[in-house]
């Protein structure tokens, strides 16, 4: 395969290894790639998530807590200090679950 054309590929293709098709590209993506969850940084973004979220699980751990909402596709987490905490989860318009 020549190099310009496994440049101008897409990061959707990858080349696969079957017997037959070495080097040939292939149309999907890694499974790990849609699996791992998004940190957000931004309270204001988390609660505009929150509206299509299907809930919020609420771990309360000594010096911080985490939410993370679950949406059918991805799963959203927010790290917040104790004292803020209860503010958000008032903003909160998903199922709130205590971990």
């Amino acid at each position: 395969m020549k190099k310009w054309f496994a440049d101008s590929l897409d990061k959707r293709f990858l080349f696969g290894t079957t017997k037959d098709k070495i080097g040939e590209p292939v149309l999907y993506e890694p499974a790990k790639a849609n699996m791992m969850p998004v940190e957000i940084f931004d309270v204001d973004e988390f609660i505009e998530i929150a509206e299509r979220a299907e809930y919020c699980s609420i771990k309360r751990l000594e010096r911080v807590v985490k939410l993370k909402l679950r949406t059918p596709r991805k799963l959203y987490t927010l790290k917040v200090n104790p004292t803020n905490a209860e503010e958000i989860v008032k903003k909160l318009s998903c199922e709130i679950r205590e971990i």
